[in-house]
This record gives structure tokens, sequence and C-alpha cells, in this order.
């Protein structure tokens, strides 16, 4: 790979609702300005991985196709959302070498040359890289979402970190589908306020890495969790970026609203 000298970059963010960013919902204009601006912060990467929230295997599982398809994962929405492309190559030497370095692990791992790009990778990279040059893949959650072991899928991606890659977690901080607020600007809620400032004090504060992991494998424990997360997949690239940064300070580069409930978001 090019650029050799540039480390690794590990982003978790929140992806929002389906492909309505790119349909021009206002409820989403703050995720949207983020996301055209996030890569005047980071370098050029050689390549994209992402850890998607749409996608549960019972093994780590990682997009191998050298052209991967689109692959509309949502329903019910303007035929628009149905002609949304992001023809971006993959990358199946990466695959093969991420695959590799999760075997050495010890994590069961699979390939899957069928798989499309799920709007976990296109709405967020159609808005940060609309030329679609820099070759992606996705790897899969873990089905039973279990925490600890998406802490250890990271920690066995730090091989990863010498090399000019950026991982991104696309999920959602923030994903109680019933308590969003579809209509644009929903009323406070402390509830999930209480759960946003408890991410933010376990990833960017001044907590040891060691008590930082225990919470995250405890995350249920925190206020108003499963209010924010009655089912976790939205949360868990979240577990993956951290396990991956092997210890590095996380810095928040997102705190504001979408449909109506604020989120939050990661840079290592």
């Amino acid at each position: 790979m090019e650029n050799t000298q540039k480390k690794s970059q590990i982003v978790y963010f929140s992806h929002g609702g389906g492909p309505m960013p790119l349909l021009g919902d206002p409820g989403h204009k703050n995720m949207i300005d983020f996301m055209t601006k996030l890569p005047s912060s980071l370098h050029r990467p050689d390549a994209i991985l992402v850890v998607s929230a749409h996608w549960e295997e019972s093994a780590a599982t990682l997009q191998n196709a050298a052209n991967p398809p689109m692959f509309y994962d949502y329903y019910g929405f303007p035929e628009a959302a149905y002609s949304i492309t992001y023809p971006a190559p993959g990358s199946p030497e990466l695959a093969t070498r991420i695959a590799g370095l999760l075997q050495l692990n010890h994590i069961p791992t699979a390939m899957d040359g069928q798989r499309g790009f799920d709007h976990g990778l296109f709405i967020p990279l159609k808005m940060m890289y609309p030329e679609a040059d820099i070759p992606c893949l996705q790897l899969s959650l873990l089905r039973g979402l279990n925490p600890a072991a998406h802490i250890n899928l990271g920690k066995a991606l730090r091989a990863l970190n010498s090399e000019n890659i950026l991982v991104v977690g696309s999920g959602f901080s923030f994903h109680n589908m019933r308590a969003f607020s579809w209509g644009g600007n929903g009323p406070d809620d402390p509830a999930n306020d209480a759960f946003q400032d408890w991410l933010i004090e376990s990833m960017a504060g001044s907590l040891p890495t060691e008590q930082q992991e225990q919470r995250l494998k405890e995350w249920s424990k925190a206020p108003n969790a499963r209010y924010a997360h009655p089912r976790e997949e939205h949360l868990l690239p979240l577990h993956v970026c951290f396990g991956m940064a092997d210890g590095a300070p996380g810095n928040l580069i997102f705190d504001d609203t979408i449909l109506g409930k604020r989120s939050v978001g990661f840079l290592w």
C-alpha cells in the first residue's frame, strides 16, 4: 500500500435512518454536515474497512468480492432510495489478510463473495467519499452480540494499526426505533442524555483502559441502556473500534441530534 508512514484511523459514528440522509431529510442535517466535513480531518486512506450494524453471522465474515454490488437492506422508502449507487472496488487481498489475523486469534472466520454493500457502508461513505474510488470491504458482527467477543474482534485487528486503513464502526449510539422523532426535532430526552454522557465518559474521558473495557463489557448496566438500545447491534461496532484502538484515547467528534435524538461519535 502507498502512504506506509500513515497509520490507521478508527471512527465510530451514527449512520442515520436508512437512506434518509441521501434523500434530503431535515432530521439528518447535523449528520450530513458532519459526514461531508469529516474527511478534511482525516488523511486519505488506502482502504476502508466497515463494521456495519446491519450484518450478523455466526463466524466473523468478510466481503471478498472485487466489485461488491449494492444491498438495499431497507424497505418502504421512495423509489430514489433503490437507485443509490456506490461503485467502490472491493479489496480481496485485504480481506484475506484480515481473515488471517482473525484466525491467528482463534476467531472463526468466513468469506462472502456475494453480499453487497449495505447502507451501513454506502450511506456514510457516499457523503464522505462520493467519488467511490477507495477500496472498501465489510466485516460482520457476530451472532449472539456478545460484548467481549466484539472487543476481542477489534483486538485481533490491531496489526492493521500500522497501515493506512480507515476502520469505520457504523452504527448509531441511540437506536430505539419507537423513540425517534421522524418528523424532525423532538422533545428533550434526559434518559438518552444520561446514556450518551455515559458513553462520552467511557470513551473520551480519563478512565484507565481496563475500566473502559469493563464498562463496554457491562454496557447494559449503564444509565437507561436498554432504552437507548433495546437491541445492541448498533452499539457493538463501537466495541470493535475500542478493541482495535489498543488503549488510545478516543476523541469526541460528534455530539448532536439525528432524528431528534442525541447521538455521539468518536475518533481514535
